[in-house]
């Protein structure tokens, strides 16, 4: 997977889709940005947040998914993807259904998904390392690049 880093950006999931019709990009691929201004989360609330933390949005062919995933059930499966990529780091992370994650009580991210033609566009935001109030951090010290790597690796 191709993955395009960027220092701040409005929306990734944004950016990408606009990407995507522009034909400038060939699948897979993944946009990251250290700092989101304007992030997309799911039932139109916003996702912005501090640098440090994951932003991220890519994008598959449809063709590249599980021949028996229901399209309905796209984002609870690339959520339990990255879950278990971040438990076998020792974290504690759990899913709130179907797609928030959460350290004990308090949210630390989530994920959602669409639909865009023949292309899945999927959304993340995890708090690794600050978070706004009633909100939590992920409970593990790890980069943005490395969890990438493994949690595409889990994709592929």
């Amino acid at each position: 997977m191709q993955i395009l880093y960027l220092k701040s950006i409005d929306s990734t999931q944004l950016h990408l889709k606009k990407l995507l019709k522009e034909g400038k990009i060939s699948l897979p691929f993944a946009l990251s940005a250290d700092i989101q201004t304007s992030g997309v989360g799911s039932r139109d609330n916003s996702w912005t947040g501090l640098k440090g933390n994951l932003f991220l949005s890519f994008a598959l062919e449809l063709t590249q998914l599980p021949k028996d995933l229901k399209l309905e059930s796209a984002s609870i499966y690339f959520s339990y993807l990255l879950k278990e990529t971040l438990s076998e780091l020792n974290s504690n992370v759990w899913l709130k259904w179907p797609n928030d994650f959460y350290i004990e009580k308090s949210k630390i991210g989530g994920m959602i998904t669409n639909i865009v033609g023949d292309t899945i566009v999927c959304g993340v935001g995890i708090n690794l390392v600050d978070a706004p109030s009633k909100f939590n951090i992920l409970d593990i010290t790890i980069s943005k690049e490395k969890l990438l790597k493994l949690f595409f690796l889990k994709i592929e």
